[in-house]
Protein backbone atom coordinates (compact mmCIF):
# COMPACT_ATOMS: atom_id res chain seq x y z
CA UNK A 1 0.00 0.00 0.00
CA UNK A 2 1.34 3.64 -0.88
CA UNK A 3 2.29 5.69 1.94
CA UNK A 4 1.11 9.47 1.42
CA UNK A 5 2.20 12.45 3.96
CA UNK A 6 -0.12 15.31 4.38
CA UNK A 7 1.30 18.69 5.35
CA UNK A 8 -1.74 21.18 6.29
CA UNK A 9 -4.19 22.85 9.08
CA UNK A 10 -6.39 21.37 10.90
CA UNK A 11 -9.28 22.96 12.53
CA UNK A 12 -12.57 22.56 14.33
CA UNK A 13 -15.31 23.97 12.10
CA UNK A 14 -17.89 25.61 14.19
CA UNK A 15 -21.53 25.50 12.16
CA UNK A 16 -24.70 27.69 13.04
CA UNK A 17 -27.16 27.30 10.53
CA UNK A 18 -29.65 30.31 10.70
CA UNK A 19 -32.77 31.48 8.18
CA UNK A 20 -30.73 34.82 7.61
CA UNK A 21 -27.25 36.58 8.07
CA UNK A 22 -28.21 39.15 11.37
CA UNK A 23 -27.90 42.86 10.73
CA UNK A 24 -24.97 44.52 12.95
CA UNK A 25 -26.02 44.59 16.65
CA UNK A 26 -28.73 42.19 16.18
CA UNK A 27 -28.99 38.74 17.54
CA UNK A 28 -30.71 36.05 15.74
CA UNK A 29 -32.08 32.73 17.00
CA UNK A 30 -30.30 30.06 15.04
CA UNK A 31 -31.89 26.46 13.94
CA UNK A 32 -28.63 24.78 14.96
CA UNK A 33 -24.82 24.42 16.10
CA UNK A 34 -22.31 22.00 15.41
CA UNK A 35 -18.91 21.49 15.85
CA UNK A 36 -16.95 19.50 13.03
CA UNK A 37 -13.10 18.05 12.62
CA UNK A 38 -12.32 20.58 9.52
CA UNK A 39 -8.98 22.17 7.99
CA UNK A 40 -7.90 21.95 4.24
CA UNK A 41 -5.02 19.80 5.03
CA UNK A 42 -6.67 17.09 7.64
CA UNK A 43 -9.81 17.27 5.53
CA UNK A 44 -7.60 15.32 2.56
CA UNK A 45 -5.75 13.30 4.91
CA UNK A 46 -9.06 11.61 5.92
CA UNK A 47 -10.51 11.58 2.47
CA UNK A 48 -7.18 9.49 1.76
CA UNK A 49 -8.02 7.12 4.63
CA UNK A 50 -11.39 6.39 3.40
CA UNK A 51 -10.12 5.80 0.34
CA UNK A 52 -8.06 2.99 1.56
CA UNK A 53 -4.53 4.64 2.03
CA UNK A 54 -1.93 4.91 4.40
CA UNK A 55 -1.11 8.76 5.81
CA UNK A 56 0.91 10.25 8.14
CA UNK A 57 -0.06 14.27 8.62
CA UNK A 58 2.45 16.87 9.42
CA UNK A 59 0.81 19.97 11.24
CA UNK A 60 -0.36 21.73 14.87
CA UNK A 61 -2.63 21.29 17.46
CA UNK A 62 -3.54 23.34 20.67
CA UNK A 63 -3.41 21.71 24.06
CA UNK A 64 -6.65 21.64 24.42
CA UNK A 65 -10.43 20.03 24.33
CA UNK A 66 -10.77 20.51 20.76
CA UNK A 67 -7.12 19.49 20.03
CA UNK A 68 -7.35 16.33 21.92
CA UNK A 69 -10.71 15.27 20.16
CA UNK A 70 -9.04 15.60 16.41
CA UNK A 71 -6.32 13.74 18.01
CA UNK A 72 -8.89 10.77 18.79
CA UNK A 73 -10.10 11.25 15.22
CA UNK A 74 -6.88 10.44 13.53
CA UNK A 75 -6.39 7.52 15.74
CA UNK A 76 -9.34 6.14 14.83
CA UNK A 77 -8.80 6.34 11.55
CA UNK A 78 -5.32 5.35 11.37
CA UNK A 79 -4.30 8.56 10.16
CA UNK A 80 -0.36 8.60 11.21
CA UNK A 81 -0.29 11.93 13.75
CA UNK A 82 3.34 11.23 15.24
CA UNK A 83 4.00 14.35 12.77
CA UNK A 84 0.83 16.55 14.45
CA UNK A 85 2.95 18.71 17.05
CA UNK A 86 1.28 20.10 20.20
CA UNK A 87 1.18 23.69 21.37
CA UNK A 88 -0.34 24.93 24.75
CA UNK A 89 1.09 28.33 23.94
CA UNK A 90 -2.23 29.23 21.18
CA UNK A 91 -5.40 27.29 20.92
CA UNK A 92 -6.54 24.72 17.82
CA UNK A 93 -7.36 26.15 14.54
CA UNK A 94 -11.04 27.25 14.64
CA UNK A 95 -13.44 28.17 11.67
CA UNK A 96 -16.79 29.86 12.76
CA UNK A 97 -19.42 29.09 10.08
CA UNK A 98 -23.04 30.56 9.58
CA UNK A 99 -24.89 29.11 7.06
CA UNK A 100 -28.21 30.31 5.78
CA UNK A 101 -31.17 28.16 4.70
CA UNK A 102 -30.43 29.34 0.98
CA UNK A 103 -26.89 28.11 1.22
CA UNK A 104 -25.08 30.81 1.87
CA UNK A 105 -22.46 31.36 4.25
CA UNK A 106 -19.82 33.64 5.96
CA UNK A 107 -16.70 31.96 7.50
CA UNK A 108 -14.22 33.61 10.22
CA UNK A 109 -11.02 31.27 10.57
CA UNK A 110 -8.43 31.54 13.76
CA UNK A 111 -5.54 29.85 12.49
CA UNK A 112 -4.31 29.15 16.05
CA UNK A 113 -1.97 26.55 16.18
CA UNK A 114 -1.46 26.59 12.53
CA UNK A 115 0.52 29.10 12.39
CA UNK A 116 3.64 27.47 14.28
CA UNK A 117 4.24 24.98 11.77
CA UNK A 118 7.52 26.95 10.92
CA UNK A 119 9.94 25.67 8.09
CA UNK A 120 11.97 24.97 11.69
CA UNK A 121 9.24 22.51 12.42
CA UNK A 122 8.92 21.51 8.65
CA UNK A 123 12.76 20.41 8.74
CA UNK A 124 12.30 18.96 11.74
CA UNK A 125 9.63 16.22 9.77
CA UNK A 126 11.81 16.25 6.65
CA UNK A 127 12.68 12.09 7.47
CA UNK A 128 8.41 11.89 7.63
CA UNK A 129 7.99 13.58 4.35
CA UNK A 130 10.67 11.63 2.62
CA UNK A 131 9.27 8.51 3.87
CA UNK A 132 6.36 9.02 1.80
CA UNK A 133 5.53 8.34 -1.94
CA UNK A 134 3.34 11.36 -2.41
CA UNK A 135 3.34 14.79 -1.16
CA UNK A 136 0.01 17.14 -0.31
CA UNK A 137 -0.68 20.80 0.72
CA UNK A 138 -2.53 23.31 0.72
CA UNK A 139 -2.36 26.98 2.01
CA UNK A 140 -3.67 27.25 5.34
CA UNK A 141 -0.67 27.03 7.39
CA UNK A 142 2.65 29.14 6.40
CA UNK A 143 3.47 29.58 2.95
CA UNK A 144 7.67 29.46 4.02
CA UNK A 145 6.86 26.03 5.31
CA UNK A 146 4.72 24.46 2.25
CA UNK A 147 7.51 25.63 0.29
CA UNK A 148 9.96 24.19 1.91
CA UNK A 149 8.23 21.16 2.60
CA UNK A 150 7.69 20.82 -1.18
CA UNK A 151 11.23 21.37 -1.74
CA UNK A 152 11.94 18.74 0.55
CA UNK A 153 9.76 16.09 -1.38
CA UNK A 154 10.91 17.39 -4.81
CA UNK A 155 14.51 17.19 -4.61
CA UNK A 156 14.14 13.67 -3.62
CA UNK A 157 11.63 12.96 -6.27
CA UNK A 158 8.13 12.69 -4.71
CA UNK A 159 5.62 14.02 -6.39
CA UNK A 160 4.07 16.86 -4.92
CA UNK A 161 0.10 17.21 -5.17
CA UNK A 162 -1.12 21.36 -4.60
CA UNK A 163 -4.32 22.52 -3.76
CA UNK A 164 -4.07 26.55 -3.69
CA UNK A 165 -6.59 27.45 -1.58
CA UNK A 166 -7.68 29.85 -0.05
CA UNK A 167 -6.53 31.32 -3.39
CA UNK A 168 -3.30 33.74 -2.49
CA UNK A 169 0.18 34.19 -4.67
CA UNK A 170 2.96 32.26 -4.83
CA UNK A 171 6.46 32.04 -4.78
CA UNK A 172 8.71 30.83 -8.19
CA UNK A 173 9.82 28.56 -5.76
CA UNK A 174 6.50 26.79 -4.75
CA UNK A 175 5.60 27.00 -8.48
CA UNK A 176 8.85 24.98 -9.39
CA UNK A 177 8.23 22.31 -6.67
CA UNK A 178 5.14 21.81 -7.44
CA UNK A 179 4.22 18.03 -9.92
CA UNK A 180 0.27 18.94 -10.20
CA UNK A 181 -1.55 22.03 -9.29
CA UNK A 182 -5.33 21.68 -8.63
CA UNK A 183 -7.19 24.70 -8.15
CA UNK A 184 -10.60 25.29 -9.08
CA UNK A 185 -12.23 27.61 -11.34
CA UNK A 186 -12.12 31.03 -9.02
CA UNK A 187 -8.87 30.11 -7.84
CA UNK A 188 -7.22 29.86 -11.20
CA UNK A 189 -8.74 32.77 -12.34
CA UNK A 190 -7.25 34.69 -9.04
CA UNK A 191 -3.91 33.22 -9.70
CA UNK A 192 -3.90 34.14 -13.38
CA UNK A 193 -6.08 36.90 -13.61
CA UNK A 194 -7.63 35.26 -17.12
CA UNK A 195 -11.77 34.65 -17.63
CA UNK A 196 -11.92 30.87 -16.53
CA UNK A 197 -15.68 31.35 -17.60
CA UNK A 198 -14.92 29.74 -21.33
CA UNK A 199 -13.32 26.53 -22.23
CA UNK A 200 -10.63 28.81 -23.45
CA UNK A 201 -10.36 30.59 -20.56
CA UNK A 202 -9.24 27.59 -18.81
CA UNK A 203 -7.17 26.34 -20.85
CA UNK A 204 -5.33 30.05 -20.96
CA UNK A 205 -5.21 29.79 -16.92
CA UNK A 206 -3.82 26.58 -17.37
CA UNK A 207 -0.69 27.46 -19.55
CA UNK A 208 -0.61 31.08 -17.64
CA UNK A 209 0.56 28.37 -15.03
CA UNK A 210 2.84 25.80 -16.64
CA UNK A 211 4.71 28.88 -17.99
CA UNK A 212 5.28 29.78 -14.25
CA UNK A 213 7.17 26.24 -13.50
CA UNK A 214 4.47 23.86 -12.62
CA UNK A 215 4.47 20.62 -14.30
CA UNK A 216 0.65 19.99 -14.76
CA UNK A 217 -2.20 21.80 -13.98
CA UNK A 218 -5.76 20.20 -13.44
CA UNK A 219 -8.33 23.11 -13.11
CA UNK A 220 -11.67 21.78 -11.04
CA UNK A 221 -14.68 22.54 -12.74
CA UNK A 222 -17.11 21.40 -9.80
CA UNK A 223 -20.08 19.15 -11.95
CA UNK A 224 -18.23 19.62 -15.01
CA UNK A 225 -15.50 17.91 -13.85
CA UNK A 226 -12.43 19.05 -14.53
CA UNK A 227 -9.57 19.74 -16.99
CA UNK A 228 -5.75 18.71 -17.46
CA UNK A 229 -3.65 20.96 -18.74
CA UNK A 230 0.02 20.21 -19.71
CA UNK A 231 2.33 21.83 -21.98
CA UNK A 232 1.09 20.76 -25.20
CA UNK A 233 -1.96 19.13 -23.87
CA UNK A 234 -5.46 20.31 -22.58
CA UNK A 235 -8.09 17.59 -22.16
CA UNK A 236 -12.17 18.25 -20.50
CA UNK A 237 -13.01 15.20 -18.03
CA UNK A 238 -16.39 15.11 -17.54
CA UNK A 239 -18.02 14.94 -13.96
CA UNK A 240 -20.62 12.77 -12.83
CA UNK A 241 -24.53 13.52 -12.09
CA UNK A 242 -25.35 12.85 -8.46
CA UNK A 243 -27.40 14.51 -6.10
CA UNK A 244 -25.53 17.68 -4.68
CA UNK A 245 -26.59 17.88 -0.53
CA UNK A 246 -22.83 19.86 0.49
CA UNK A 247 -20.16 20.69 -1.55
CA UNK A 248 -18.18 21.23 1.74
CA UNK A 249 -14.74 19.59 0.54
CA UNK A 250 -15.32 18.56 -2.43
CA UNK A 251 -12.12 19.84 -3.52
CA UNK A 252 -10.18 18.13 -0.58
CA UNK A 253 -11.78 14.58 -1.65
CA UNK A 254 -11.15 15.44 -5.66
CA UNK A 255 -7.51 15.45 -5.06
CA UNK A 256 -7.20 12.68 -2.38
CA UNK A 257 -9.05 10.55 -5.39
CA UNK A 258 -6.38 12.16 -7.69
CA UNK A 259 -3.09 10.77 -5.28
CA UNK A 260 -4.62 7.44 -4.90
CA UNK A 261 -5.36 6.85 -8.15
CA UNK A 262 -1.83 7.96 -9.07
CA UNK A 263 -0.28 5.87 -6.61
CA UNK A 264 -2.40 2.94 -8.21
CA UNK A 265 -0.58 3.01 -11.40
CA UNK A 266 -3.43 5.11 -12.83
CA UNK A 267 -2.50 7.45 -15.96
CA UNK A 268 -3.54 10.93 -15.17
CA UNK A 269 -6.83 10.78 -17.72
CA UNK A 270 -7.89 7.64 -15.62
CA UNK A 271 -6.83 9.25 -12.09
CA UNK A 272 -8.47 12.19 -12.81
CA UNK A 273 -11.95 10.36 -13.71
CA UNK A 274 -11.10 8.57 -10.04
CA UNK A 275 -10.76 12.44 -8.55
CA UNK A 276 -14.16 13.72 -9.95
CA UNK A 277 -15.88 10.64 -8.90
CA UNK A 278 -14.47 10.84 -5.29
CA UNK A 279 -15.27 14.49 -4.99
CA UNK A 280 -18.86 13.76 -6.93
CA UNK A 281 -19.90 11.13 -4.19
CA UNK A 282 -18.65 13.48 -1.39
CA UNK A 283 -20.59 16.01 -2.03
CA UNK A 284 -24.13 13.57 -1.91
CA UNK A 285 -23.87 13.52 2.23
CA UNK A 286 -23.61 16.50 4.51
CA UNK A 287 -20.72 17.66 6.13
CA UNK A 288 -16.47 17.89 5.13
CA UNK A 289 -14.79 14.59 6.42
CA UNK A 290 -18.09 12.69 7.83
CA UNK A 291 -19.33 12.80 4.10
CA UNK A 292 -16.05 11.41 2.51
CA UNK A 293 -16.95 8.13 0.36
CA UNK A 294 -14.61 4.68 0.54
CA UNK A 295 -12.78 3.16 -2.30
CA UNK A 296 -15.79 0.74 -2.64
CA UNK A 297 -18.27 3.53 -3.55
CA UNK A 298 -15.93 5.01 -6.07
CA UNK A 299 -15.33 2.35 -7.78
CA UNK A 300 -19.00 1.53 -8.08
CA UNK A 301 -20.29 5.20 -9.24
CA UNK A 302 -17.58 4.52 -12.02
CA UNK A 303 -19.10 1.47 -13.02
CA UNK A 304 -22.42 2.86 -13.04
CA UNK A 305 -21.11 5.42 -15.69
CA UNK A 306 -19.66 3.15 -17.33
CA UNK A 307 -22.54 0.66 -17.87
Amino acid sequence: MKRYCVVGSLNMDMVTRVDRFPAPGETLRGQSFHVYPGGKGANQAVALARLGARVEMVGALGDDVLGRRYRELLTALQIGAAGVAETSEIGTGTASIEVTSAGDNHIIIVAGANDTVTPAYIESQRDRITACESLLIQLEIPIESLTLAAQIASARGIPVILDPAPARALSPELYTAVSILTPNETEARLLTGEDTDTDSGIHRAGRCLIARGVQRVVIKAGKRGAFLVEPETFVHVPGFAVDVVDTVAAGDSFNAGLAVALGGGANLGEAIRFANATGALSTTREGAQSAMPSAGEVRALLARDEG
